[in-house]
């Protein structure tokens, strides 16, 4: 499955943001006790995997040495880079001049990293009179996952799609095949002598037609909600969604063979009535079913969403 898509992460963010704002004021305290020791930068670095960068102001907004990269792919673009630059017109430095305290930004594209972020300012004291404003950048998507307990399972993504992507290989290479008869099959009945000696013949070509269709829209189905798209595994719409997708192409397959074997018993062979009759019932049993399902989903998706808009609320 795809990492956390930046709409998911801003709505888990206005979900979760007073919880998210009091452990950035944590970890600005922290930055501040060790903002001169090396070992204490590492332990924040392992300690908080979504932090970016974090940069000092003056009281004019102009910044005051150079960028302190958190991860390691950024350091060499970042690292030396930044001292001296005029950052007075940025959002958070208007707010924090305005009001002289801690002030959180709304998630935006950072121009240093090109990711979703969220940056934390505070007003530090100095010794000698005077105030700085001390700067983190965090990435918004990677502290979601954290506060979500979700870090180590987003680590695994890229083994994860490489799971599912073998496994959609080998569906298509199915389908592939079944095609392959088809288009064999076709050209049997059209070359043959007699066309009209087996009446079934054609049945027998759609039915591989069908099962390839089953088999492509089950392989599109796997590519797109796990490899393509973000699963939000926290909320039951993601599920349902699935199982949803999933049910819709038994249901299809299942109707068409089961009006290929009406069709069969149209023709004389009388033993297929039953069976055929037994395959649209059980259509329609799993259409209802499905239909129950997503209404009662729906519903308790509700009545949890609810639920947490009050505890947001209190």
């Amino acid at each position: 499955m795809a990492r956390m898509s930046y709409l998911s992460a801003i709505e888990r963010y206005e979900e979760q943001q007073l919880l998210i704002h009091n452990l950035l004021l944590s970890i600005l305290a922290s930055v501040q006790a060790s903002i001169t020791n090396e070992q204490d930068y590492q332990q924040l670095v392992k300690q908080y995997p979504f932090l970016e960068l974090q940069y000092c102001l003056n009281e004019q907004g102009i910044q005051l040495g150079d960028n302190v990269c958190f991860k390691r792919q950024y350091k060499k673009y970042l690292a030396h880079k930044g001292a001296g630059q005029d950052l007075s017109a940025r959002p958070y430095f208007l707010l924090v001049s305005s009001a002289p305290e801690a002030h959180f930004t709304s998630p935006y594209i950072s121009t240093a990293t090109r990711h979703l972020c969220i940056s934390a300012i505070k007003p530090v004291e100095k010794k000698q009179g005077g105030h700085y404003f001390l700067v983190i950048d965090v990435c918004l998507t990677e502290l979601v996952e954290f506060i979500m307990g979700d870090t180590k399972r987003a680590s695994m993504t890229a083994y994860f799609k490489a799971g599912y992507g073998l496994i959609v290989g080998c569906l298509f290479c199915l389908v592939f095949y079944l095609l392959y008869q088809v288009f064999i099959g076709m050209l049997e009945l059209l070359m043959s002598e007699q066309p009209h000696s087996d009446p079934l013949k054609p049945f027998t070509i759609i039915i591989f037609v069908t099962l390839a269709l089953a088999i492509f829209d089950l392989g599109k189905t796997i590519l797109e909600e796990e490899i393509l798209m973000h699963k939000d595994i926290f909320r039951h719409s993601s599920t349902r969604r699935t199982i949803t997708r999933f049910i819709s192409t038994i249901l299809i397959a299942v109707s068409i063979e089961a009006l290929l074997t009406m069709f069969k018993a149209a023709l004389g062979q009388t033993e297929y009535v039953i069976p055929a009759v037994l395959m649209m019932f059980a259509v329609a049993g799993l259409l209802l079913a499905l239909a129950i399902y997503v209404y009662l989903g729906a519903k308790a998706e509700d009545v949890l969403s609810h639920v947490q808009r009050l505890k947001i609320k209190h």
